[in-house]
């Protein structure tokens, strides 16, 4: 299965592409230190600066977030879920960190595939 990445949108010229990466990818954000043993926030966002559809044929199906090969958590959707318009969707994960966690965010769109997040390091 071909997974498709974020690029640096400030680098593309068409406005389209930018609209067509943005609103597909994956965005984590956190903090960047954690206790162990104590519950961590982690927020990943599907698009940035441009919504996401939510129509019956074309809208994010499940987030996940993965500690490098490791699947820790995942939120399943179905269309309609988001008020069928468009959005930046939001998923909160509260997980417990592990010692050299390398965060990996993924986006399911069922028209457009997988997409995969920056990978964003938690030391703990």
């Amino acid at each position: 299965m071909k997974i498709n990445r974020y690029e640096d949108i400030s680098q593309i010229e068409r406005e389209s592409k930018k609209d067509y990466i943005d609103r597909h990818s994956a965005f984590i954000h956190c903090d960047s230190n954690a206790t162990a043993g104590e519950k961590f926030k982690v927020k990943v966002m599907v698009g940035d600066e441009y919504k996401h559809p939510d129509d019956f044929d074309h809208f994010i199906q499940h987030v996940q977030l993965w500690n490098r090969e490791t699947l820790l958590a995942e939120a399943t959707f179905t269309a309609g879920s988001q008020g069928n318009a468009p959005s930046n969707l939001e998923v909160d994960f509260y997980i417990v960190p592990q010692k050299g966690m390398k965060l990996i965010a993924h986006a399911y769109c069922t028209k457009h595939g997988l997409w995969q997040s920056e990978e964003v390091e938690v030391a703990v």
